[in-house]
């Protein structure tokens, strides 16, 4: 019980500590999501990619930073042109691995393909906007250990 309980501390410490190292970095904010220039608070309304209904709805501003994500109308149509590298990149690495690691045929391969691309579809979207977001804004450390706004403040 004590040595899981260690165990459980220690790595609750070690993903902190990695979680940090990475923090500044847009690779950081590409992958959970994050404020690109504080990588405080989520910019998706639900966390889960998968309830389809909420998968593009963003907050139309960091409650951290104030960071507008949609800088103009049609800002995200951009991501469309990531989509379809980062779709490529999900295609080719199911081509091969059912093809060349597990040995399928060509045509079960392409089976593959299509049905990885349907089930990441959802990432392949929220991933290409994290990309496309990142282009535009920098980590900003300054941002970063600004208090949020409380409502007493803006009165």
């Amino acid at each position: 019980m004590v040595t899981r309980v260690t165990y459980r501390i220690f790595e609750s410490a070690y993903f902190c500590s990695m979680k940090n190292i990475f923090k500044g970095n847009p690779l950081y904010s590409i992958f959970t999501g994050s404020c690109p220039v504080c990588q405080q608070e989520s910019m998706y309304v639900k966390s889960n990619p998968y309830k389809l209904s909420s998968t593009l709805k963003m907050h139309e501003r960091c409650s951290h930073c104030h960071t507008k994500y949609k800088i103009e109308p049609s800002f995200f149509y951009g991501a469309m042109y990531v989509s379809y590298a980062v779709g490529i990149a999900f295609a080719v690495a199911a081509f091969v691995i059912s093809y060349f690691f597990i040995g399928t045929s060509l045509v079960t391969a392409f089976f593959a393909i299509i049905g990885t691309l349907f089930i990441f579809a959802p990432i392949i979207m929220r991933l290409s906007r994290n990309i496309w977001i990142n282009f535009f804004f920098d980590y900003d450390p300054k941002k970063t250990n600004k208090a949020p706004r409380t409502s007493s403040e803006n009165a």
